[in-house]
């Protein structure tokens, strides 16, 4: 007869097999998995002996087994009883599928004509008999009356089937996301309940228009909240069918139209420029090159020179425009392909081009939040949003500098190539900013999220904005080794930089000599240059990321949120 062995204090029953090597834990287990008249010697720890168990011990020890078996026997009759409720309700559900498949489903053409709608657009129809098409979004079969939540992209309606129209074999094998077809009477619902849109469809007639697999292809399998990040990416035409990403374009819908209507009502006109050009806006190395009937073109940048060509026909103008970056970045902040909104206004001031960017933005989201429906999705996303006080708070370049060392935000330090100086431990050495820096992203929003408000940041230098931007007159007794820009950026907390502006060169000489100095060949410029040549004026644009202010507004984590299709480095699909 075999000899079993115990360890109390290393053995493990569930695992072990009772050899010296992978021994039980307890005299109990070694009994009731060989038997109660098996051998058995026990230790305390790896440390001791095996010897025989005490008589004491071995009596508890069998109490022990017998429990165990008990347990064994009652788990293994659940299983049986589970199986067999299993099976019946298995061949309960195939009969009542063969049986469903004789129920034969059918308008009753006595019934007053249903009215087809959208479910955004039922309210006035209660009461009155209505025929609505959409997704099955939500379902779930309570004691032989089936409710499905619909989705049309206009809303979300509950639907009750009953009765015969729940016993057909449609109704009973219905799945997530099939389109159909209803019909019913629309009522209101009583005091106490809810569901979408205050009232519901009590089904007399429906149809399958497209049934969705179920079993392993089921919509849930593929695609659920806990769904890798790259899945989700990969199947973001599944993802725009969530309540949370629909919402945000639909948002971004609202966005877009308050924004048009603002820019309108100040009297700007909005134009269409190309994405197919052949000059650069923003600097060469983050251009997207292709060849353009053998000629070298790009993805625009920015449209602002084409806007400016229109000033002296079409007077103050916009667009809202495709915009493209080559930038190797994978920050929340950045995409390759961008919504830009851009507007370019005429004699200005660069005081003007701040307070119109500040009306703009402001009189857009009061429009916003007085629409009902935009209101009521900028709650859902965003419930703690408050709109913005003015005036914006306007802080320059310099005093930022200075703020930021006051509050002890430091960057990396960098070495003349742009390469991060490390230390001895190999940490980056932080240093204090100074004026000539290009104000990091994380310093530039940590300062924003601690002053807590919308901020104009202006006034930069020279070196580090683009070739047609202004220059301010120099000031007595102001920093003499640097140049700065009539320039703005207005950040935003919990964001960053969502609008970028600045007053435009206006003296054609100067734009010439800005040409020389950033070495760009003037000629394939002719047309912008022009501008200045026949009949110059004071004039100063900006260029807002539509993506970027709406994850602000609806409270996003990241931009690949704000948008249909997100596209960044290396994702271009679907």
């Amino acid at each position: 007869m075999s000899t079993y062995y115990v360890d109390e204090a290393s053995g493990i029953d569930e695992t072990g097999r009772g050899t010296q090597d992978a021994p039980y834990q307890s005299i109990a287990f070694a009994l009731f998995a060989h038997g109660q008249t098996s051998t058995v010697l026990v230790r305390k720890d790896p440390s001791g002996i095996y010897e025989e168990p005490t008589q004491s011990a071995l009596k508890k020890a069998k109490k022990g087994a017998d429990g165990l078996e008990k347990k064994r026997k009652k788990a293994e009759e659940l299983a049986e009883r589970e199986a067999k409720e299993k099976k019946e309700e298995r061949e309960r559900r195939e009969k009542l599928l063969e049986e469903s498949k004789k129920i034969v489903l059918t308008e009753d053409e006595s019934l007053p004509k249903a009215k087809k709608a959208k479910i955004g657009n039922l309210a006035p129809l209660r009461s009155q008999r209505i025929r609505v098409s959409g997704w099955v979004h939500r379902l779930r079969d309570q004691k032989g009356i089936i409710f499905v939540v619909l989705r049309d992209g206009t809303g979300y309606l509950q639907c009750v089937l009953s009765g015969k129209v729940a016993q057909t074999y449609d109704a009973l094998t219905l799945t997530l996301e099939s389109t159909l077809e209803l019909v019913g009477t629309l009522q209101e619902l009583p005091e106490g309940k809810t569901a979408p849109g205050g009232h519901e469809l009590v089904v007399d007639y429906f149809r399958v228009l497209g049934a969705a697999p179920g079993g392993e292809e089921a919509f849930t399998n593929r695609l659920n909240e806990k769904s890798d990040p790259s899945i989700l990416a990969d199947l973001r035409h599944l993802v725009l069918r969530g309540e949370t990403a629909s919402s945000v374009l639909k948002l971004r819908a609202a966005l877009l139209t308050a924004f048009r209507a603002s820019l309108v009502s100040h009297s700007l006109i909005e134009v269409t420029p190309p994405c197919l050009v052949q000059t650069q806006v923003e600097g060469g190395a983050t251009l997207f090159k292709l060849d353009y009937y053998g000629q070298p073109a790009f993805l625009t940048q920015s449209s602002q020179l084409y806007l400016e060509t229109c000033l002296p026909s079409l007077g103050d103008v916009f667009c809202v425009q495709e915009s493209f970056r080559a930038e190797n970045s994978h920050t929340r902040r950045h995409l390759s392909e961008y919504t830009h909104l851009e507007a370019e206004l005429a004699f200005i001031t660069f005081d003007d081009l701040m307070d119109h960017i500040e009306s703009i933005i402001c009189e857009t989201i009061d429009k916003l939040l007085q629409d009902p429906s935009s209101a009521a999705l900028i709650k859902q996303l965003n419930p703690n949003f408050k709109a913005p006080s003015r005036p914006f708070m306007r802080l320059s370049y310099v005093d930022a500098i200075k703020w930021l060392n006051e509050h002890g935000i430091q960057h990396e330090a960098e070495d003349a190539s742009g390469n991060v100086i490390k230390d001895e431990q190999g940490n980056p050495k932080m240093v204090d900013h100074a004026v000539g820096d290009d104000i990091a992203e994380a310093a530039e929003r940590k300062m924003t999220d601690i002053l807590g408000c919308p901020v104009f940041l202006y006034g930069f230098p020279a070196e580090l904005k683009a070739f047609y931007m202004k220059k301010m007159p120099k000031k007595e007794g102001a920093d003499e080794k640097h140049v700065f820009t009539e320039s703005c950026d207005l950040l935003m907390p919990g964001v960053g930089e969502i609008v970028g502006g600045s007053m435009r060169i206006a003296d054609m000489e100067e734009l010439i000599a800005a040409y020389k100095r950033e070495g760009i060949d003037p000629s394939p410029y002719y047309w912008f240059t022009d501008q200045r040549k026949y009949g110059t004026c004071e004039h100063g644009g900006y260029g807002l990321g539509v993506e970027r202010f709406l994850a602000w507004l609806a409270d996003r984590y990241t931009v690949r949120e704000c948008c249909l299709y997100p596209r960044w480095p290396g994702r271009a699909t679907p």
